[in-house]
């Protein structure tokens, strides 16, 4: 799953590349990824991009009309869900790619770009609304590590009385926008914190620790990533991964065994002597 810092920079590739561009194409392929009946896609044609950013693992591309009116296409990725960018956009509406083509995007200098899904369940969504906040996911998104106005007492707050496991409380968008379950282990094992720990039950340093890292981690793979093309912002995210699936490989920090355990349905990755005392989870 996409996450803030390629999410990230995605948003900065696509910022470099689109604004001031006039769409001259938008088309659906897949309908019940366009979870807004009105405005339509038609209604983006002609509208020039004004601005594309990050909302959470969200991006948000703006546009305006000739009178300053916006609209906004909010694409939210879900599992495998991503934004190949053509310099030369594709004739027709043919996949350009393994994934499947949900929609496409063309550009005024004969650039675009497309919305795909890898996944088997493509849960790739797309809302096209007057305002980001229109959105629901966004309306409830949570305050994000990333927003130069990060508070680690805000941090704190919303861990305080939680009895909720860590891991799934960092994964909460409502909680912390951005966070998904690579990230949420590496942060973990960064900060030496179980991921079945409830929230409630950190102490002080503890949640000081997992504040500090949580901003580390998520800062850190977004200066890493910056300059990566978007075709290459996966593997760069894979190849740099500590704990998540690496799955028996050795913890850079102790030496120990990378160990798994299923978690809400997936694969989650953790060091038992880094995190759990040495008790493997089961």
């Amino acid at each position: 799953m996409p996450e803030s810092p390629e999410v990230q920079e995605l948003a900065s590739f696509l910022r470099a590349h689109t604004v001031g561009r006039v769409i001259r194409s938008a088309d659906v392929l897949l309908p019940k990824a366009l979870k807004t009946q009105r405005p339509a896609p038609a209604d983006l044609i002609g509208r020039r991009v004004s601005d594309v950013t990050r909302l959470g693992k969200m991006i948000d591309i703006a546009t305006a009309d000739a009178a300053g009116g916006e609209l906004h296409l909010v694409v939210h990725f879900g599992h495998d869900g991503w934004v190949p960018w053509h310099e030369v956009a594709p004739e027709g509406l043919k996949r350009a790619g393994d994934a499947t083509l949900m929609a496409r995007f063309r550009l005024d200098d004969g650039s675009g770009f497309d919305l795909t899904d890898a996944g088997q369940w493509k849960s790739l969504t797309l809302h096209i609304v007057p305002r980001a906040a229109d959105v629901p996911a966004v309306a409830k998104l949570g305050i994000d590590p990333l927003s130069g106005s990060f508070d680690p007492a805000a941090f704190a707050a919303v861990l305080s009385g939680r009895r909720k496991q860590i891991k799934a409380l960092l994964q909460d968008q409502t909680a912390f926008a951005g966070i998904g379950n690579a990230y949420s282990d590496e942060i973990l094992h960064a900060a030496k914190i179980s991921p079945l720990t409830h929230a409630a039950t950190l102490s002080e340093d503890e949640v000081a620790r997992l504040a500090a890292q949580t901003r580390s981690v998520l800062t850190g793979a977004v200066d890493a990533r910056r300059g990566t093309p978007p075709s290459q912002l996966r593997a760069a995210k894979h190849a740099a991964l500590q704990v998540h699936r690496k799955t028996g490989a050795i913890c850079p920090v102790c030496g120990d065994r990378i160990r798994e355990f299923a978690f809400s349905g997936a694969a989650a990755q953790y060091c038992p002597t880094c995190q759990t005392g040495g008790v493997v989870l089961s």
